[in-house]
Protein backbone atom coordinates (compact mmCIF):
# COMPACT_ATOMS: atom_id res chain seq x y z
CA UNK A 1 0.00 0.00 0.00
CA UNK A 2 2.91 2.36 1.22
CA UNK A 3 4.56 2.00 -2.10
CA UNK A 4 1.31 2.41 -4.10
CA UNK A 5 0.47 5.85 -2.55
CA UNK A 6 4.21 7.06 -2.57
CA UNK A 7 3.30 6.04 -6.57
CA UNK A 8 0.62 8.07 -7.19
CA UNK A 9 1.89 11.29 -5.10
CA UNK A 10 4.90 11.07 -6.98
CA UNK A 11 3.15 10.91 -10.11
CA UNK A 12 0.57 13.94 -9.42
CA UNK A 13 3.81 15.89 -8.00
CA UNK A 14 5.41 15.09 -11.73
CA UNK A 15 2.50 16.31 -13.26
CA UNK A 16 2.40 19.65 -11.44
CA UNK A 17 5.85 20.11 -12.61
CA UNK A 18 5.18 19.17 -16.37
CA UNK A 19 1.64 21.31 -16.29
CA UNK A 20 2.98 24.37 -14.08
CA UNK A 21 5.85 24.60 -16.98
CA UNK A 22 8.90 24.01 -13.65
CA UNK A 23 10.29 21.28 -16.10
CA UNK A 24 10.48 23.84 -19.47
CA UNK A 25 14.33 25.24 -18.39
CA UNK A 26 12.99 28.56 -21.40
CA UNK A 27 10.59 28.95 -18.88
CA UNK A 28 12.81 28.99 -15.50
CA UNK A 29 15.40 31.58 -17.05
CA UNK A 30 12.71 33.83 -18.29
CA UNK A 31 11.08 33.53 -14.86
CA UNK A 32 14.57 34.65 -13.79
CA UNK A 33 15.70 37.01 -16.21
CA UNK A 34 13.94 40.57 -14.62
CA UNK A 35 15.34 42.82 -16.76
CA UNK A 36 14.90 40.99 -20.31
CA UNK A 37 11.90 38.40 -20.80
CA UNK A 38 10.21 38.33 -17.39
CA UNK A 39 7.81 35.42 -16.95
CA UNK A 40 6.46 36.24 -13.45
CA UNK A 41 4.26 32.96 -13.94
CA UNK A 42 6.36 31.04 -11.94
CA UNK A 43 6.34 33.15 -8.96
CA UNK A 44 2.35 31.56 -8.84
CA UNK A 45 3.96 28.24 -8.73
CA UNK A 46 6.30 28.68 -5.74
CA UNK A 47 3.59 30.82 -3.89
CA UNK A 48 1.10 27.58 -4.14
CA UNK A 49 4.15 25.09 -3.02
CA UNK A 50 5.12 27.48 -0.36
CA UNK A 51 1.63 27.88 1.03
CA UNK A 52 0.84 23.90 0.97
CA UNK A 53 4.42 23.46 2.79
CA UNK A 54 3.70 26.12 5.52
CA UNK A 55 0.45 24.23 6.82
CA UNK A 56 1.49 21.05 5.81
CA UNK A 57 5.30 21.28 7.86
CA UNK A 58 3.27 23.18 10.32
CA UNK A 59 0.75 19.81 10.97
CA UNK A 60 3.84 17.67 10.73
CA UNK A 61 5.25 19.29 13.88
CA UNK A 62 2.72 18.25 16.30
CA UNK A 63 2.40 14.37 14.74
CA UNK A 64 5.10 12.08 15.52
CA UNK A 65 3.95 9.61 12.36
CA UNK A 66 2.40 10.55 8.58
CA UNK A 67 -0.43 9.61 7.38
CA UNK A 68 0.87 5.81 6.34
CA UNK A 69 2.03 4.92 9.70
CA UNK A 70 5.87 6.23 8.89
CA UNK A 71 7.99 8.25 11.28
CA UNK A 72 8.23 11.98 10.63
CA UNK A 73 11.75 13.26 10.79
CA UNK A 74 11.68 17.01 10.42
CA UNK A 75 15.13 19.10 10.80
CA UNK A 76 16.09 19.91 13.72
CA UNK A 77 18.87 22.55 13.23
CA UNK A 78 17.82 25.65 12.68
CA UNK A 79 21.01 27.93 12.39
CA UNK A 80 22.39 29.20 9.11
CA UNK A 81 25.63 28.50 8.75
CA UNK A 82 28.45 28.67 5.93
CA UNK A 83 27.80 25.02 4.38
CA UNK A 84 23.82 25.99 4.59
CA UNK A 85 24.97 29.33 2.89
CA UNK A 86 27.48 27.77 0.05
CA UNK A 87 24.93 24.80 -0.74
CA UNK A 88 22.31 27.57 -1.29
CA UNK A 89 24.87 29.83 -3.42
CA UNK A 90 25.65 26.88 -5.96
CA UNK A 91 21.49 25.73 -5.83
CA UNK A 92 20.43 29.23 -7.44
CA UNK A 93 23.60 29.22 -9.68
CA UNK A 94 22.73 25.79 -11.22
CA UNK A 95 18.88 26.69 -11.16
CA UNK A 96 19.73 30.16 -12.94
CA UNK A 97 22.23 28.64 -15.67
CA UNK A 98 20.42 25.47 -16.32
CA UNK A 99 16.87 26.26 -15.44
CA UNK A 100 16.21 23.26 -13.54
CA UNK A 101 16.44 21.36 -10.23
CA UNK A 102 16.29 18.61 -9.38
CA UNK A 103 12.69 17.78 -9.20
CA UNK A 104 12.02 19.18 -12.12
CA UNK A 105 15.13 17.43 -13.91
CA UNK A 106 13.94 13.79 -13.04
CA UNK A 107 10.75 14.43 -14.66
CA UNK A 108 12.25 15.74 -17.26
CA UNK A 109 14.53 12.88 -17.89
CA UNK A 110 11.82 10.46 -17.30
CA UNK A 111 10.30 12.41 -20.33
CA UNK A 112 13.38 11.85 -22.52
CA UNK A 113 14.83 14.77 -22.66
CA UNK A 114 18.38 14.06 -23.15
CA UNK A 115 19.46 18.33 -21.27
CA UNK A 116 18.13 16.59 -18.43
CA UNK A 117 20.15 13.55 -18.08
CA UNK A 118 23.00 15.11 -18.90
CA UNK A 119 21.65 17.46 -15.61
CA UNK A 120 20.90 14.67 -13.43
CA UNK A 121 24.23 13.16 -14.35
CA UNK A 122 26.14 16.47 -13.27
CA UNK A 123 24.21 16.39 -10.30
CA UNK A 124 25.12 13.28 -9.32
CA UNK A 125 28.96 14.39 -9.74
CA UNK A 126 28.52 17.11 -7.75
CA UNK A 127 26.85 15.12 -4.50
CA UNK A 128 29.58 12.63 -4.98
CA UNK A 129 32.13 15.36 -5.33
CA UNK A 130 30.64 17.04 -2.13
CA UNK A 131 30.60 13.86 -0.02
CA UNK A 132 33.87 13.14 -0.77
CA UNK A 133 35.16 16.55 0.33
CA UNK A 134 33.25 16.30 3.46
CA UNK A 135 34.83 13.34 4.10
CA UNK A 136 38.03 14.38 3.54
CA UNK A 137 37.90 17.36 6.01
CA UNK A 138 36.17 15.51 8.72
CA UNK A 139 38.90 12.67 8.27
CA UNK A 140 41.63 16.10 8.38
CA UNK A 141 39.90 17.27 11.38
CA UNK A 142 39.58 14.06 13.48
CA UNK A 143 43.94 13.49 12.29
CA UNK A 144 44.98 16.79 13.36
CA UNK A 145 42.75 16.70 17.00
CA UNK A 146 44.64 13.71 17.93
Amino acid sequence: MHLLVSFIVGLVFGLGLIISGMTNPTKVQNFLDLTGTWDPSLMFVMGGAILVGFFAFGAARHRTANFLGGTIQLPSRQDINRPLVMGSVMFGMGWGLAGMCPGPALVSMAAGHWEALVFVLAMLVGMWGQQRVANLTSANAQATSH
